[in-house]
């Protein structure tokens, strides 16, 4: 599994310095790979916007999440043959260069590369407006999320229905598939063709008394036509006026009369239904596996873009205007080696305080997305504030960064959350 800490601090001189700083220490330790993640400038707005924009993309990301997480889920019950290759369908095409939209990219390296998309999501416009589209967008997602799937669950169920009516053993599964016309006596006033199940140790205790179980039965009328691993299925003809005298003996002797009346029209229904949901579900299943790969990638290109929207807000009301400050996307090289990245991170922005700490965004992605069969946690993003050391662990409080002339603090500001995780 890939995790990747997205770092947001401050871009004044001081902190630039901080950030070389701890490029150096990372890769001279071996503790993460680290680049610059890009993130336009916005229309900021006003800053009592920005704090309603905080809770709204945090309600955005969420719903993102869990929209992601029931779409890798559906593939994977799509494409329940062939889940060894759910990780090639899980991708986020496009939304990288220009020259690289064509190519498949999978999700670490999405992330990597993350460019913004100016075409769908306009810088220019302002920031209520871009999050807007991306909810318009994500929701529409979802909708034809429930109405695509719900229709093939529910093929998908009746399909199991009639199959499973073919399984189990002779008590429980369907007889149409295994008799057949030939079997059985039809339209006689008299006579009447029973199936009778016998127990595989009692199979020459049948041929030497089932003649005599009850008067009326045909000599010589019993054929064994399917058997399993418990016992076999015979026919018996005998009289209809003694089919209930007939069942009471052969319960006494353990052998089973199994109720079926052969009907060549019910069994032809059932066989052309079974034939028809077997076409119907093959017809569904290349477009619903298609949306389902296209919207996928939608979903989660669009959710990035709300987590890089979560970063700028969340900086700019850390940090205050003008807008200045610089994300870095850091990828730790072994799970081991994190907690020791946290300390350097703490000693190196020790000189941030706790009202402007640096944010902290881990985008951790899995290297087998096809693992939501099992635990469908195709993704992992959590959201907290970085909160530097106290000074007697090593992390001494820092000056905080000159606000801009004539800004004051405002108490509506937020200050930085206890730590949460937003997990798929």
């Amino acid at each position: 599994m890939s995790e990747f800490w997205l770092i947001s601090a401050p871009g004044d001189k001081e902190n630039l310095q901080a950030l070389e700083r701890m490029n150096t220490v990372t890769s001279k330790s071996n503790l993460s790979y680290n680049t610059k993640f890009s993130i336009p400038d916005f229309k900021v707005g006003t800053l009592d916007s920005l704090v309603g924009l905080s809770d709204e993309l945090g309600k955005l990301d969420t719903f993102a999440e869990s929209l992601i997480k029931r779409m890798a889920q559906s593939v994977v019950e799509v494409m329940e043959d062939s889940k060894g290759k759910v990780p090639e369908n899980l991708l986020a095409n496009g939304g990288l260069k220009e020259k690289l939209k064509c190519l498949k990219i999978d999700l670490t390296s999405f992330v990597t590369h993350f460019e913004w998309d100016m075409a769908k999501y306009p810088a220019k416009q302002p920031l209520v407006c871009v999050v807007d589209t991306l909810a318009k967008q994500l929701a529409q997602i979802e909708t034809d999320l429930k109405s695509r799937t719900a229709a093939y669950n529910t093929l998908k169920t009746n399909l199991e229905n009639l199959e499973k009516k073919s399984m189990g053993n002779l008590f429980t599964r369907t007889l149409s598939d295994i008799v057949s016309k030939e079997d059985f006596v039809l339209d006689s006033e008299y006579l009447v063709t029973l199936l009778v199940i016998v127990p595989k140790p009692s199979y020459a205790q049948w041929q030497k008394t089932y003649e005599s179980l009850s008067d009326m039965v045909v000599p010589r009328s019993t054929k064994l036509i399917a058997e399993d691993n418990e016992g076999g299925l015979f026919t018996v003809t005998l009289f209809r006026k003694v089919i209930d005298d007939f069942k009471t003996k052969a319960k006494e002797n353990k052998f089973t009369v199994r109720e079926f009346y052969y009907d060549e029209k019910e069994i032809k229904r059932e066989r052309e239904e079974l034939s028809r949901l077997l076409s119907d579900k093959k017809q569904q299943y290349g477009p619903l596996l298609r949306w389902l790969k296209v919207n996928f990638s939608e979903a989660f290109i669009a959710w990035i873009h709300i987590k890089a929207l979560r970063v700028f807000v969340e900086s700019v009301l850390r940090y205050g205007l003008p807008v200045n400050f610089q994300a870095v996307l850091l990828q730790p090289h072994k799970k081991s080696s994190t907690k020791r990245l946290r300390e350097v991170l703490n000693s190196v922005f020790r000189h941030l305080d706790q009202v402007a700490a640096a944010s902290v965004l881990d985008v951790g992605v899995c290297g087998h997305p096809g693992a939501a069969a099992r635990q469908p946690r195709l993704l992992s993003l959590r959201l907290f504030p970085h909160r530097p050391q106290p000074a007697r662990l090593g992390a001494a409080g820092p000056t905080r960064p000159s606000r801009p002339c004539g800004l004051r603090r405002r108490r509506s500001f937020p200050r930085p959350r206890n730590p949460t995780e937003l997990r798929v």
